[in-house]
């Protein structure tokens, strides 16, 4: 890796860290510049999930006064992270390459539908829910459950707008301060992205350069994500994932 290679993956880790924690689908950022820079997909995939970690654990760090009065509503959600995750990680290894790549442009572009549609989704459940005169549970009931679990399990097979999904499933199915909800989601992909880390820790071919320049970079986003979440306007943020999304499907589609 050339110099000018290490600063872009440094930069995109740097990224990567700050998105995350603010929305989520820092990997469109990551994931994009490790292939370009000449890793493999698969390679640069688990390359990209453990140096996401410290990213993921600086954002939850950085989101902790929201995470106040929600343990039990955490802890159920962290257990389905990280048997979610678990099995994301194992799949990723058990399919072939070439399903790798014929999957991850799908999954990718059902995220940023996710990212375009889950306002207008919220809205009307939430209407509709005026109009009955109910409530959305507490937890979110096992729908929401089942919801984080399958998102999970996609988090630890690649993790392009896991937080995206996450986020769009909270905030649809629980009653909640959008803040606080982004709060859990931090906690969930520092969960998803740790369990499936330690698996290809054992299992999985890295490219240590790789993960220590983006390990560093997005700790350090993580913290400044977290400081600058609250003030950036949510549909800059959605036009941002959608055009990086984008870039990224073309990319893996044209590699």
């Amino acid at each position: 890796m050339s110099i000018w290679e290490a600063v872009a993956v440094f930069v995109a880790g740097l990224g990567a860290g700050t998105i995350n924690t603010i929305v989520g689908s820092g990997t469109l950022i990551t994931f994009p510049v490790l292939l370009a820079v000449g890793l493999p997909p698969v390679t640069a995939n688990v390359s990209n999930t453990l140096g996401l970690v410290p990213g993921s654990i600086s954002g939850a760090i950085g989101y902790r006064r929201e995470l106040a009065g929600q343990s039990r509503r955490l802890l159920r959600f962290a257990a389905g992270a990280l048997i979610g995750g678990l099995a994301g990680a194992i799949l990723l290894l058990a399919l072939p390459s070439s399903a790798f790549k014929m999957i991850v442009p799908a999954l990718i572009a059902v995220a940023l539908v996710l990212v375009v549609v889950q306002p207008r989704l919220a809205a009307a459940l939430r209407a509709r829910r005026a109009r009955n005169g109910t409530t959305a549970r507490r937890d979110g009931g096992f729908a929401l459950f089942a919801g984080l679990l399958l998102a999970s399990v996609y988090g630890g097979y690649f993790g392009a707008a896991q937080g995206v999904i996450y986020l769009s499933l909270m905030g649809v199915l629980l009653s909640d301060d959008l803040q606080r909800i982004n709060a859990i989601k931090n906690v969930l992909a520092a969960v998803v992205n740790g369990v499936a880390a330690v698996f290809f820790l054992f299992v999985a071919d890295f490219d240590w350069t790789a993960v220590v320049l983006i390990a560093v970079g997005s700790a350090l986003g993580g913290q400044i994500g977290a400081k600058v979440g609250r003030r950036l306007p949510p549909v800059a943020l959605r036009a941002a994932i959608v055009v990086v999304g984008l870039l990224a499907i073309a990319q893996l589609l044209l590699k």
